[in-house]
């Protein structure tokens, strides 16, 4: 499946912003699932500086400074990425019990255990806690296949925490909507991550998109109309297996990855730092994600991605 995935983000300045250093992580990245086949990035002031690195976790990562007064900035990213159908269910069909995976973690040897290792520990918005865990057990009995429990868990997220966009904002604790019961994307993906790490399982934030609008037949999807957010658990021998708590399934064509890291914090879409006069701003964010037809045969292929 290919899409264009147009993001547009528009902050409106209460007083002049004289300096700007910006970073930004809008660009899709490249794997076995997808493949990102172009990426623009258009700023507006125009910036003095831009260059483009690959972050810790090998997420795409542009910078940009504006050194010129402005109260209003507009950042579009535009990308096309090629979504690829699963070759096999990889760890889906993986029948390692949880608590060998927690073992297995714990007394790593083999270079992928002692990566997926660092996703085990707290981070910055994601703290383990005898009440997550508490909450993930019921999921967790003694012996049972890990990817049984972990979309056990990921059910009963989806059920029992109700969808409510405004009802948090990324300085929101997990133990409040815990509490709470209610959120949204990024909230549920913190929360299916502080349960897997609480019990001693590895588990990553995913930021990225979901298709606009729902194909024929099928539902749409919570989350299409802003960056999506979900998990993924490390399953020890079968790599990393992605779930999306807020619509309770396995993310597949339809889901486009544009990074991933210990939480949120490391995974921003943009964030920067200001110089100005003071007073607030306000902020804007849309998100479109088409489909492309396919090209015909004998079409010439696509430049390569930047």
């Amino acid at each position: 499946m290919i899409y264009r995935v147009t993001h547009t983000t528009t902050y409106a300045y209460a007083s002049d912003i004289t300096t700007a250093y910006n970073q930004a992580r809008l660009a899709p990245r490249h794997g076995a699932r997808q493949t990102r086949r172009s990426f623009e990035l258009l700023v507006d002031p125009l910036p003095a500086d831009t260059h483009f690195f690959s972050d810790y976790f090998g997420n795409r990562t542009d910078n940009f400074s504006i050194h010129q007064a402005h109260r209003r900035l507009v950042v579009t990213a535009m990308s096309e990425v090629e979504v690829h159908a699963a070759a096999d269910d990889g760890p889906l069909t993986a029948t390692i019990p949880w608590d060998d995976a927690v073992r297995t973690l714990a007394q790593a040897t083999a270079a992928a255990d002692l990566e997926a290792r660092q996703f085990v520990l707290d981070s910055p918005m994601v703290l383990a806690s005898p009440e997550l865990a508490a909450y993930a057990r019921p999921s967790f009995p003694e012996g049972r296949r890990l990817v049984e429990a972990v979309l056990d868990l990921s059910g009963r997220i989806t059920r029992e925490f109700r969808y409510e966009p405004g009802s948090t904002t990324t300085s929101t604790r997990l133990d409040e909507v815990l509490a709470d019961r209610r959120g949204v994307c990024q909230d549920f993906a913190h929360l299916l991550i502080g349960c897997l790490r609480s019990l001693g399982l590895a588990a990553r934030y995913v930021s990225g998109y979901l298709e606009t609008e729902a194909p024929a037949g099928q539902e749409k999807l919570r989350g299409v109309d802003a960056s999506h957010a979900w998990a993924s658990v490390y399953v020890p021998g079968a790599g990393w297996l992605e779930v999306d708590p807020t619509n309770d399934r396995v993310p597949a064509e339809r889901h486009i990855v544009t990074a991933w890291g210990r939480d949120y914090a490391d995974v921003s879409p943009l964030k920067g730092v200001l110089f100005s006069g003071g007073g607030g701003h306000k902020l804007d964010v849309s998100v479109d994600v088409s489909r492309v037809p396919e090209p015909e045969a004998g079409a010439p292929a696509p430049l390569p991605a930047t």
